[in-house]
């Protein structure tokens, strides 16, 4: 069971290395079965299958923005580990520079499933509902 500080840093590394276009560095932090589901508000969530598809959508988002991407992670929570699996649930605000502006693009709560041990936590499912859309 990976302890609180090794989940932090996990989801850490995840927000780094995307504020960084540091795709290695994503890679590293998800199962290769691993599930990303992201809901705007009044949508279905859209789902991404898989490590391949979600490091896809990674690289096409960084590559499409001019801005300089910040993803602040807060008020997590642990709810413990059930069959291997360890659940989180935690606040992110999206924040984005450009021009010497600093702006919130949106809000929400990612909700998370952990596999793996305190040495290789991995990303398995990553629920995030936004606020509003980016």
């Amino acid at each position: 069971m990976p302890t609180r500080e090794s989940i932090e840093n996990l989801i850490s590394r995840y927000s780094l290395g995307y504020d960084t276009a540091d795709f290695d560095a994503i890679d590293v932090c998800f199962s290769d079965d691993a599930v990303f589901r992201m809901t705007l508000p009044g949508n279905e969530p859209v789902v991404f299958d898989g490590k391949d598809a979600i490091l896809s959508l990674m690289k096409q988002s960084a590559e499409s923005q001019t801005d300089q991407r910040r993803h602040v992670n807060s008020n997590l929570i642990v709810h413990g580990t059930e069959d291997g699996v360890t659940r989180t649930t935690h606040y992110l605000t999206l924040l984005a520079t450009e021009n010497g502006e600093i702006r919130v693009l949106s809000a929400g709560v990612y909700r998370l499933e952990i596999i793996g041990d305190d040495d290789d936590p991995r990303l398995r499912t990553l629920d995030l509902e936004l606020d509003r859309p980016y």
